[in-house]
């Protein structure tokens, strides 16, 4: 529950703890929260044992953490009834961006895939790289594009 918190955060507490409810009235400020902290647990599983036999016996084994989308989708996935192992072992993440990465900057891959031929001869036919620092000459116009006004 409290994963987060480091030594010296924990000792800050317990002193603050000490110094606004003092050291008689701190040992039953614990135990009414332990109190309160149990009270709502016992209700969470008495809900949660209601809502199973609300549901009935077809339900039984349901599990109210599969309702977390991240465990119910980790969970089906897991599951081999649909091949999906030999899918994701079969998938190579890094070789498959790499051929991404060499499509785009034009360069020819191993595989020589027709996306990476056509991107290169693509940039190829500009005839070079636009300069994008040159300013234009003072008595030079940019186009006019009637579409745009």
């Amino acid at each position: 529950m409290f994963n987060d918190i480091g030594p010296l955060e924990l000792v800050t507490l317990v002193l603050l703890a000490v110094l606004v409810f003092g050291p008689e009235k701190l040992p039953k400020m614990i135990q009414d929260v332990t109190r309160t902290i149990r009270k709502i647990r016992e209700f969470s599983e008495g809900a949660k044992q209601d809502i199973r036999q609300e549901l009935g016996p077809e339900f039984k084994d349901f599990e109210f953490e599969d309702l977390n989308p991240k465990t119910f989708i980790r969970k089906q996935l897991d599951n081999d009834e649909l091949g999906l192992k030999e899918i994701r072992n079969g998938f190579d993440l890094k070789k498959e961006m790499a051929e991404v990465t060499d499509a785009v900057h034009g360069r020819d891959t191993d595989t020589g895939s027709s996306s990476s031929s056509s991107a290169s001869s693509s940039s190829g036919s500009s005839g070079g790289t636009i300069d994008m620092t040159k300013k234009p000459e003072p008595d030079e116009r940019p186009p006019f594009d009637a579409d745009a006004t």
